[in-house]
């Protein structure tokens, strides 16, 4: 029975990493930290990296301490966690920066309708250049009005 709830705690954390990161893009990064953001709208530098990448510091940090937590504190719970937020990482890392904004040139011939989605969705919200008006969404759960086919 042990393991349903490992199992449980773990898909509740990746799910809900993904309302954290609605939350987060919404009143945070089209916030009061706009200025780090601002250059992940505006392609007015020069380098790979970003100030936004800032983000996926501070979610590495939360899910280090959560392993920290369940090898040093024994608290049980922490691990799944831990392991939800790092999967949820990965996930976002590989479908925002790789397959959408091609930070690595891989995944460019994806021709489903999820990814035509996913696609359509996101170049919509980055139509606004500014701190307002963008629409804010998750990475998975993307309004269903993006998926119509034209």
């Amino acid at each position: 029975m042990e393991i349903v709830y490992w199992i449980l705690v773990f898909v509740g954390s990746f799910c809900f990493m993904e309302f954290m990161a609605w939350f987060t893009h919404k009143y945070i990064m089209h916030g009061f930290l706009w200025h780090l953001h601002k250059d992940h709208h505006r392609k007015d530098h020069d380098s790979w990296f970003e100030r936004n990448d800032a983000f996926f510091i501070f979610y590495a940090l939360v899910s280090i301490v959560c392993f920290c937590l369940w090898k040093y504190e024994d608290i049980w719970f922490c691990l799944p966690i831990a392991l939800g937020i790092f999967c949820y990482g990965c996930t976002y890392f590989l479908v925002h920066d790789i397959f959408i904004h091609q930070r690595f040139k891989i995944f460019r011939n994806a021709n489903n309708r999820y990814a035509k989605g996913i696609r359509r969705a996101h170049k919509m919200h980055h139509k606004h250049l500014g701190k307002n008006d963008g629409e804010c969404f998750g990475m998975l759960f993307v309004p269903l009005k993006y998926f119509k086919v034209k």
